[in-house]
Formats: structure tokens, sequence, C-alpha cells
């Protein structure tokens, strides 16, 4: 079961780089991938944020720009790691 989501749309740089972070904190079948532009509420709540990554549990979320240090203190916050 994934343990944060990672919010993107294809052919993003920044979401590539931000891909990279989080795959030092948290394994590749831990983060669940979703284009923003399958789904027009998300377009509307994060196109201009992108990329995002939330805490499937608590619920929070962390926007560009963020850093490796931000990730891991976003999936240890309920004992996800």
């Amino acid at each position: 079961m994934a343990k944060v989501t990672l919010f993107y749309t294809e052919g993003c740089h920044l979401c590539e780089d931000a891909l990279s972070l989080a795959l030092r904190c948290v394994n590749e079948e831990d983060i669940h991938h979703q284009d923003i532009l399958e789904n027009e509420a998300l377009v509307n709540e994060f196109q201009t944020s992108i990329p995002v990554i939330k805490n499937i549990t608590t619920g929070k979320l962390l926007c560009w720009p963020f850093t490796q240090q931000q990730i891991q203190e976003l999936v240890q916050e309920d004992g996800l790691n």
C-alpha cells in the first residue's frame, strides 16, 4: 500500500526532480503517482503548485519547492517509514 501520493503532470521536469528526491526516502512501490490532468478537480487544486507530495495517512501536503529532509519528515510523522 502506498505511503505517499505524488501529484504531477507528464513532462514536468520539477516533478521528475521531486520523484528523485522522494525515492531517496521511500520505496517506489510506496509512491502512488497521480497525474493531475486525469481529474479536473486536481487540476484546479494543484495546477500552480505541482509537484505536490501528500502523506496518505495524515493528509499533509508538501508543495514544490521542498527538500529531501522535508519529505523524510513527512513520511516519519505517523511512523510510515
